[in-house]
Formats: structure tokens, sequence, C-alpha cells
């Protein structure tokens, strides 16, 4: 028994892996890790451009889609669902034994639909299609336009991964869309599944820059407490909207509930533990997905206890004392959430800009003229 199993077994927590690379699908690295306990794979442009970048083992074919005369932007989408695909084949043994509740691969639309949801729904829509695993998330940014978005995705029974939420106000409105969704499905609600991946670690990166720039012994008290603390009360709404008259006639349907999933779960301060956002997350109905190196570290030094209720009036008085000393979670959030659909824009040019380059490389140059 591993801790990562036990995570699962033990305490009801799915741990993915946030990263995938076609190493790890040629190599057997991914099945190591499904065989350690990871349950489910993440991906966006920023992990995948690190994952091509120096790789040659994307040059086979993206010859081949260079002599097909594919454009730059076909050519990146051909790669990426070539990965998701294998990874979902892998996955499909643990998703079908878990019951449909694990075993997912998750893959990212095209930053520049975040807000667009008109195009956001018709991508989706378009992917769920061609690649038609049970066991394939679609993400969608939880932007203002991606809520509706999402709604209508799950209206239609397609299984969701919300993305990019950095705030309790932009969770409540996801859960909503999905309910509202639900209730709209007229199919049947067991077979819809979704995550709504709450991010954590960079909330207490753009946090504590705030509580520096104002350095009283108070706020500085304070660095590396906002994370952890909204995620527990992120979890408190998650209870309370996943209960009551409206879930119970949902869930006499079918319905799941759409557990939240911790990500950014990499500690970006150095000053912190490297499981800081893992151990006091722990708890039933949840996903924590992480990088390499952190499920590494959990499996040596992780603590498997359940703590994600722990010390919930702790966090509530947290966030109240930063509000008192001027730090707007809301605010917060929306800053977060645009940086992180810039950030994963300028990833997914960047990407794109070296594939053009190595495809320009890859082109036969035409005979000089005379």
């Amino acid at each position: 028994m591993t801790r990562l199993k036990g995570l699962f077994t033990e305490q009801g927590q799915s741990p993915w892996l946030d990263d995938l690379k076609r190493e790890w699908l040629r190599n057997g690295r991914l099945e190591q890790w499904i065989a350690r306990g990871v349950r489910g794979i993440t991906s966006n442009p920023t992990t995948f451009q690190k994952a091509v970048e120096g790789s040659t083992l994307y040059d086979d074919e993206l010859q081949a889609l260079v002599g097909e005369g594919a454009s730059t932007p076909d050519i990146y989408w051909t790669l990426v669902v070539n990965d998701v695909e294998r990874a979902l084949d892998l996955f499909l043994p643990l998703h079908h034994a878990s019951g449909g509740e694990d075993g997912f691969v998750s893959l990212e639309l095209a930053p520049s639909l975040a807000h667009d949801t008109a195009g956001t729904i018709a991508e989706a829509r378009r992917f769920h299609q061609a690649i038609g695993a049970p066991n394939l998330y679609v993400k969608i940014p939880a932007t203002e336009e991606g809520v509706p978005a999402i709604q209508q995705m799950v209206a239609e029974g397609r299984n969701i991964n919300i993305t990019l939420l950095f705030s309790l106000e932009r969770y409540e409105q996801v859960i909503e869309a999905y309910l509202a969704g639900l209730d709209a499905h007229e199919g049947d609600l067991s077979r819809v599944r979704s995550v709504a991946s709450f991010f954590v670690s960079r909330v207490d990166t753009e946090v504590d820059k705030r509580l520096e720039k104002i350095g009283s012994p108070e706020a500085l008290g304070l660095r590396g407490q906002a994370a952890s603390a909204q995620a527990k009360l992120a979890y408190q709404l998650f209870t309370q909207k996943f209960s009551g008259p409206r879930w119970n006639a949902l869930r006499e349907r079918g319905a799941h509930p759409q557990r939240p999933l911790w990500a950014s779960t990499s500690t970006k301060n150095p000053a912190y533990p490297d499981t800081k956002y893992v151990d006091p997350l722990i708890g039933p109905m949840t996903v924590n997905t992480m990088p390499e190196e952190t499920l590494a570290a959990f499996e040596d030094h992780g603590r498997l206890d359940r703590t994600i209720e722990r010390d919930l009036d702790a966090a509530g008085i947290a966030l109240v004392r930063l509000s008192v000393l001027g730090v707007d979670m809301k605010e917060v959030g929306r800053k977060l959430e645009e940086e992180g659909v810039e950030k994963f824009a300028r990833s997914f040019d960047d990407l794109l800009a070296r594939l053009d380059a190595r495809a320009a490389a890859m082109r036969p140059r035409a005979p000089p003229m005379g």
C-alpha cells in the first residue's frame, strides 16, 4: 500500500498527475504512476509546451504532418490529441473499475476561447464527438463567458473539467451551472461527470505579495494561509450545495456530485513545505492533481489524514483578517483568473511559434531560380 493509494482507499481523495509527456507514454513511466496510485491526469498548454520543447519524440509525426501540408494549429492539435488518446487507453481499465469516477484524462481548449461562449461550446462538443472516449474531460475555464458554456455542455451530458477557479464567488456560479445543466439534461444523469479545478498555490503567491507590501507584523504573520483557508471554505460550499432537496432529486435520477479538484498544488515558495497544498486538503469526494515532484514528495513523507474539515474556524478568521487588512479576495480571484488565461495564451502562442519554426525547417526548400 502506497501513500497515494491510501489517499483514495482510506480518505476518498483521488490523486491525479498534472502533466502529460510522450516520453512517459513510451517508457512506461505513466503506467508506473498508475500502479502506484495515480487515478487520472490533467494537462494544459504550459505543460504540453514543456513536454514538446527539447523532445525528439514528436519529430516523425511532425515530419509526416508537414508532408501532408497541415497547418501549424492542426499540427498542434494532432500531436496533443494523439498523446491524450494514448493516455485515455492507459486509464480506461481504471475508469471502468472505478464505476466511471476516475481514470479521466483532461484536454484543454485553445486559450483564445476563454471569453468566447459559443466558440467554447462548439469546440468542446467537437472534441467530445471526435475522440469519443468515456474517460475524456474537456477543460473549460471558469471565466464569466465560460460559465454558460459549462451549463450547456452538462445539459448535453458531456464530461467537463472546469479550470482556472480562484474565488469562492466564481465557484458558486460554477456549481450552479453544473446543477442547472443536470436539471436540463434529458438523458442518463449517471453518465455525466465533472470536476471543478480550484487553484491553490497561486492564491498564496498573489496574497503574500500584497501582505509583504503592507509589511505590518500582522500582515506578515498571515503569509501562506490564504490558499488553504479558501480551499477549505470551498469544500464547505461543496458539501452545502450537494445536499438538500434540489440535489436529492438529481441524485435520485442518478446524478453524481461535481468533485472539487485542487489544482496548482506544487509549492511555489521554497520556504514552504513541498506538500503544503496536499496535506491540509485531504478529504472524501475530492481530487488533488499534482506535478510529478509533488506526487513523489507526498509518497515519501506526506500526511495521510482527513484534514479538509480541520481548523475551519481558523480558516474563516484568516480570510476575515485579510479583508480587514485590505486584501480583497474577490479582486485577487479576478486578477488570477485574468493572469491564468494570459499565461496559457502565451504558452500556447509560444508553442505554436516553435512548432511553426520546426515545421519550416522540415519543409523542402525550393530550388534556386535560374
